[in-house]
């Protein structure tokens, strides 16, 4: 491994290039930039950073972004180390958003994956009895058609909360970002006069749709009453379905992505926006009326609890939602009473399925509406960027993110991109280049740039992850299976180590180094789709400036 650590994919012309060096000296050491020919074309002194509290690593930072000649095959050598070779050029990360977006079809439950499509991924139709689902004894006396929809994570569950907070970052790329209008992903709807993104996204909601049940509250999940083993193909699952009970939060978040979904399709398709907010409308009354109902947290076996015991952020992320599809004065009400308006929500990190206040001031922020104090609202998004920019600063791998104690989460890496939305919204409101910068500088660490030199990234640079914890996607376990498919983002270290292959290897780790590429590391290596939403509006806004 390089001590040499940089982007693996590479670096856009006229931005932010920086690396990171790991090395025992205190003192500045000198560096050179060589082309795919070994011409040293840029030279200087490394800037020494002292000890990163969240590898252990001494450290200096290499800034070459005085250099903006195109190419391909530079690295960058620095104390005896050279780096993985990358590129400096345009065009760099419009392959990433496609890949990463091309993702969800794989994902997808209730249909053939055609292998047409996705050469080495072809696979049956997952779990075609979910057009029949009963109620779990606990859950009610029906059952409900619940079909498709996508595969929330390396398990054969379907959560709404997950596909919630999915939906909406994909559905707010497309809402505020360019490029992904006319995004190619090679889907079985592609050339039906809709986006593909949002042809993608729709499989999703009409999911959503069918998790509401007759009370107008929305179910939680819908898995397998036994964990499966590693690994089962969807269309091979022997275990029986069932729906586990509604929940407040699931409903909120139904509310609030039909509710954007209308706003969003309502000029592709009319009928179906119609569709969309009548189902969020009854959600929002069902949630007000109804008892709040909490998604058990000893609820684990065949599935993930996503347990939440606080729903105001759900609440005021519906209304928001539902107050800029409709106007209505109801639910500008609810935006304006409701206490997370006006608190600061820019935590560690910014946004989750778990913690979605950022999800409907972002929203709030960037979306034109009559809301009283609206200046105030796009404040409180630069303010949260400005904490987020000091961190980065602060951090000598330019990782916008900083746990307490060193403890990174589970999913890390999809924190580390959600706060880079928040920098990237702030640049949107302000203009200013250092809140640019720092959203195209962040991205660094996700494809390589890290203690481990390695790219989170399936098919992206020369040393990548490629063993995420998935049922299907198991070449580690039978090489006839393929590894996840390019664009595919695994979650990240994880101080936690709640599973016994990392509790095993990486015992007492620090920080970065708590993950390791292993299909049975959950804990650290699993991928889902709610981490690879931000992956690809990340992408798209640095493809933006590419």
């Amino acid at each position: 491994m390089s001590s040499v650590a940089v982007n693996q994919v590479g670096y856009p012309t006229s931005g932010p290039k920086r690396a990171t060096l790991v090395t025992d000296a205190v003192e500045p050491l000198p560096w050179q930039l060589a082309d795919d020919a070994g011409r040293v074309v840029a030279d200087g002194t490394t800037d020494p950073r002292g000890t990163d509290v969240s590898s252990g690593q001494n450290v200096h930072t290499i800034d070459f972004g005085a250099h903006q000649r195109a190419g391909a095959g530079f690295t960058l050598t620095a104390d005896g180390a050279t780096s993985h070779p990358f590129a400096i050029g345009a065009g760099l990360y419009r392959p990433l958003v496609a890949d990463a977006m091309r993702f969800f079809y794989c994902q997808r439950s209730g249909i053939e994956i055609r292998e047409d499509l996705r050469p080495g991924y072809g696979r049956p139709a997952g779990h075609p009895g979910d057009r029949d689902v009963p109620c779990a004894p606990d859950a009610g006396d029906y059952r409900l058609d619940v079909h498709g929809g996508w595969y929330d994570a390396g398990d054969q569950g379907k959560y709404v909360v997950n596909g919630g907070i999915t939906v909406w970052q994909l559905l707010h790329a497309f809402e505020h970002r360019t490029g992904l209008d006319d995004l190619a992903l090679d889907l079985p709807e592609s050339g039906n006069g809709v986006p593909d993104l949002l042809n993608e996204v729709r499989w999703e909601l009409n999911f959503l749709l069918r998790m509401q049940a007759p009370s107008g509250l929305a179910h939680h999940k819908i898995h397998d009453r036994e964990w499966t083993g590693l690994p089962t193909l969807p269309h091979l699952d022997p275990q029986p379905r069932e729906l586990r009970p509604v929940s407040t939060a699931a409903t909120l978040n139904l509310a609030a992505v039909a509710a954007q979904g209308a706003r969003i399709f309502r000029k592709h398709d009319a009928d179906y926006a119609d569709r969309l907010l009548a189902a969020a409308r009854t959600a929002f009354t069902a949630a007000g009326t109804h008892p709040v109902r909490y998604a058990p947290v000893e609820d684990t076996v065949g599935g993930g609890p996503y347990d939440d015991d606080d729903v105001r952020d759900e609440l005021y992320w519906a209304a928001a939602e539902l107050f800029l599809t409709t106007g209505g004065q109801e639910y500008a009400d609810a935006v304006l009473a409701s206490p997370l308006h006006t608190a600061d929500v820019f935590g560690t990190y910014a946004f989750d399925w778990a913690a979605t206040a950022v999800a409907a001031r972002l929203d709030l922020a960037l979306t034109p509406s009559t809301l009283p104090g609206r200046d105030d609202v796009r404040a409180s998004v630069v303010a949260g960027a400005d904490r987020y920019l000091a961190v980065q600063r602060a951090h000598p791998y330019a990782v916008a993110y900083a746990p307490p104690g060193n403890q990174w989460h589970w999913g890390s890496n999809s924190m580390v991109l959600n706060n880079l939305v928040v920098l990237a919204v702030a640049h949107d409101l302000t203009g200013e280049a250092r809140y640019r910068d720092a959203a195209l500088e962040g991205l660094d660490y996700i494809l390589g740039r890290n203690a481990l030199n390695l790219s989170y990234v399936t098919g992206y640079g020369t040393d990548h992850a490629r063993n995420q914890h998935s049922r299907w996607y198991a070449h580690q376990l039978d090489p006839s299976l393929p590894h996840p498919p390019r664009g595919t983002l695994a979650g990240g270290p994880n101080s936690g180590l709640q599973d016994e292959v990392a509790q095993a290897r990486l015992a007492g780790c620090v920080g970065q180094f708590c993950y390791i590429d292993d299909i049975h590391s959950w804990s650290t290596n699993e991928l889902t789709i709610n981490w690879n939403a931000p992956l690809v509006w990340v992408a798209a806004f640095a493809a933006e400036r590419d």
